[in-house]
């Protein structure tokens, strides 16, 4: 915690944009004024941080909830603040979880096309005859592969990272090489 209240002052390029973004075009504001704004703007959250504080403790919290801070702008007698925050942090809570949502459906997309890219059973055509037990001529039994699995060409031992398994081509089940795009 700031030792001092001048220690928790807002920046002045955010104060400056909310009143610029506040008043109508063509109003020019001082700076004595924005500094005077932004003071007062900073002692606020400071009380209504403390007065929501108080209503956190009597609830033996020690997390400031929303419900904290409606309570507190309702004593600090901001009661006509309350139905607008509570409407803007509806919208808030509703965007949050839409990105959640949209992350959800992305992962479970992203899942679906990785297992869906690579072969997973007899039926599934293989462009290579495998015959079990039985090593091409000039390769040793070190060098055979499971055909099924994703060619690692940049030799980093265990699984490959999911990044690189977004970018695997379907059709060919390998990574491209990085050099390819310089």
């Amino acid at each position: 915690m700031a030792e001092r209240a001048e220690d928790l002052s807002l920046p002045a390029s955010v104060v400056a944009r909310i009143i610029k973004d506040a008043l109508p075009d063509g109003v020019n504001v001082s700076k004595e004024a924005r500094a005077a704004i932004g003071k007062a703007a900073s002692v606020f959250i400071l009380y209504a941080t403390a007065c929501s504080n108080n209503f956190a403790l009597k609830a033996k919290r020690k997390t400031l909830a929303a419900g904290d801070v409606f309570s507190a702008l309702e004593d600090m007698e901001f009661r006509h603040f309350i139905p607008e925050l509570k409407e803007c942090l509806e919208a808030y809570k509703h965007e949050q979880k839409e990105k959640r949502d949209a992350a959800a459906a992305d992962r479970k997309k992203k899942q679906g096309s990785i297992s869906g890219s690579t072969p997973s059973g007899p039926d599934q055509a293989n462009p290579l005859p495998v015959v079990p037990g039985a090593t091409p001529p000039g390769v040793t039994s070190s060098m055979c592969v499971d055909p099924h699995a994703p060619l690692d060409i940049f030799g980093s031992s265990g699984p490959l990272p999911s990044e690189e398994l977004m970018d695997l081509e379907p059709s060919l089940n390998i990574l491209p090489h990085p050099l390819e795009f310089i």
